[in-house]
């Protein structure tokens, strides 16, 4: 990505700050809006699964999050802050009444079941909600009319029952506090509430297992916490439920993010890495207080939240947006909102904001932590900030579904890969199991849909200076044939003192085999995708592969070791390896009858 100027050069450290890298990312798009303002094409449309008008539509809402706040920064305080004169702010206002208005030739259009511009109607009515003055036209009748008009179609027409029905909230909530209309229409809120801060995006059951960042930082936790901005008096009891569980949420989202910043990826729309830190920012404009209690560390107690960190979290994922070279188009905008703080506010003085920090570095044992909601284990460890998944699945066609939901373990250091074919280079089955039945067809089927999921602990015995420990663990059950008596069962065991970058599987296969004679069963299970390029910009596979016994921690240079029952790749990206431990767990494998057992580095085919 091309730098740029005020955002890519920008330390994030101050509110200016701030202002200036919003400014930099609104202000280019003045040249690709419609003669009317109420459109933005950037490129050619290739990938929404929705018209045209409506993708044109979300280039221009969606920077709304942000200029509203800038709108109001320009009147108040425009000679501290030149650089918004020139921005083309304005015409964010003129956009909004053509947009709206039936008679205009850039009208977005009437709203249908299950549309797109019900997802647009959110920065909208974040809008008039900040900013009545510029966008509720109390002074032209006819626009007014025309905005209450289009944002009603949200009432009348489907939707998705996720995070979408936060959208009619917001729309109504506009309509009632900025423009007028019944308080009646306001209540309607979403009831998707898991435990101990989670909501799942849609309600949790066979064919929605879904609680991932659309239901915690930028959409659902975002949606109550900005209700708590505007609306606190409509509905105490609500208001009051919602601050506690985003204090709950809190107390374990910390957890999502490596030091550094960088953020697991985990479930879709991961381009979206940039908006993970919403929820920090909107938490101190909604006056939530953050829970100063105590991390589950083994050995002592410690501050989890301090209001400093929640500066970190938030500064240092600008600072990893910045510099990463893709990050979420305009939803990245939301953790903009923070700018609604008055430059006297504690948000801004933190010592946290000079040298920010998302997660503790001076921990030198693993901190892990079962998080039941989503069914993750985070492993905050001194190597790696990772988690381990079991239990999450849903049956909507999403591009890649068992990729980003179905995997064992995702990584804030390894991206996952995503399938582009049918073969296991094409597959590229990272942090996953894998199986076949040795036909001849490529018929691999990777984990998914698991079902008897349940948490537990394993003690795992002292030797020399290694104290016995307790650790936790999360056990399922997947079947990759529907048509075969093949079940597979998995406990993830989290990492631990003696092995603090590791964690382990165990998986336990049932199989009828005389109810399929003619096959042989291969499993795959696999570790995390890893660069195979080197600092020197080489490539790991222009070296011979070496024997294991070749590397000793005197001599990690970078490349690829592999043996019988294990591998590893260090690359400029780190260290992945897989070992084989299954001699150790059954006595005499010859009663398993397997046939062969390997490892294997696979080079995955481009576009995984």
């Amino acid at each position: 990505m091309a730098p740029l100027q005020g955002f890519s050069d920008n330390p994030f450290r101050t509110r200016s700050d701030l202002i200036r890298a919003a400014v930099a990312l609104v202000h280019p798009l003045h040249q690709y809006k419609s003669p009317q303002f109420a459109r933005i094409k950037i490129a050619t449309s290739t990938g929404a699964n929705f018209s045209e008008t409506a993708a044109q539509l979300e280039g221009f809402a969606r920077p709304l999050l942000v200029v509203a706040g800038l709108l109001g920064l320009k009147t108040q305080d425009s000679d501290s802050n030149p650089n918004l004169k020139n921005a083309g702010l304005d015409t964010w206002i003129s956009g909004l009444k053509a947009g709206t208005d039936p008679d205009s030739p850039e009208y977005w259009g009437d709203v249908f079941n299950f549309d797109q511009k019900m997802v647009e109607m959110e920065s909208i009515a974040y809008a008039l909600l900040s900013n009545p003055g510029a966008f509720s036209f109390s002074e032209d009748t006819k626009a007014r009319a025309n905005i209450v008009a289009w944002l009603r179609q949200i009432n009348e027409h489907q939707m998705p029952q996720n995070n979408w029905l936060w959208f009619r909230v917001f729309a109504n909530l506009a309509l009632v506090k900025t423009l007028g209309v019944p308080l009646e229409e306001v209540k309607r809120h979403s009831t998707f509430y898991v435990a101990d801060g989670w909501s799942s995006d849609g309600l949790w059951g066979d064919d929605r297992k879904q609680a991932d960042y659309y239901s915690g930082s930028f959409a659902i936790q975002f949606a109550q916490l900005l209700f708590l901005r505007f609306a606190p008096e409509y509905d105490p009891e609500r208001t009051e439920k919602y601050k506690l569980q985003a204090q709950d949420f809190a107390k374990s989202y910390w957890r999502y993010f490596a030091p550094a910043g960088e953020a697991i990826p985990f479930g879709r729309s991961l381009t979206y890495r940039f908006a993970f830190a919403a929820f920090w920012g909107v938490a101190a404009i909604a006056g939530v207080d953050l829970p100063r209690t105590s991390a589950p560390s083994r050995d002592s107690e410690r501050p989890l939240i301090t209001a400093s960190e929640v500066v970190g979290k938030t500064a240092s994922r600008f600072q990893h947006g910045r510099d990463t070279e893709y990050w979420s188009v305009y939803w990245c905008l939301k953790s903009f909102l923070v700018l609604e703080l008055e430059e006297t506010h504690p948000f801004w003085s933190s010592e946290e904001l000079e040298h920010p920090s998302t997660a503790r570095s001076d921990a030198d044992e693993p901190d892990v932590k079962l998080l039941w909601p989503p069914r993750h284990i985070m492993c905050n460890t001194p190597q790696h900030t990772f988690l381990l998944s079991s239990g999450q699945s849903t049956r909507n066609t999403f591009k890649a579904r068992e990729a980003k939901y179905g995997k064992f373990a995702y990584s804030s250091a390894f991206a996952f890969s995503v399938p582009c074919g049918r073969t296991l280079q094409q597959i590229a089955p990272d942090s996953t199991l894998t199986a076949l039945f040795d036909d001849g067809e490529d018929n691999w089927k990777v984990h998914w849909d698991p079902y008897d999921v349940r948490c537990g602990k394993v003690s795992v015995g002292g030797s020399g200076r290694w104290e016995e420990e307790t650790v936790p663990t999360l056990t399922s059950t997947w079947r990759p044939w529907m048509t075969q008596s093949v079940s597979l069962r998995t406990t993830l065991v989290s990492p631990m003192k003696r092995w603090p970058g590791w964690s382990l599987r165990v998986h336990r296969v049932e199989w009828d085999i005389s109810s399929r004679v003619t096959s042989e069963l291969k499993l795959i299970d696999s570790g995390f995708a890893i660069s195979a390029q080197t600092k020197s910009d080489k490539s790991i596979f222009e070296m011979p592969v070496n024997p294991l016994t070749a590397i000793t921690d005197d001599n990690a240079a970078e490349g690829w070791w592999s043996g019988d029952a294990a591998s590893l790749i260090v690359s400029e990206s780190g260290a992945s390896g897989v070992v084989d431990l299954t001699a150790g767990f059954v006595q005499d494998l010859t009663t398993l009858d397997i046939a062969q057992r390997s490892s294997l580095i696979i080079q995955a085919d481009p576009n995984t």
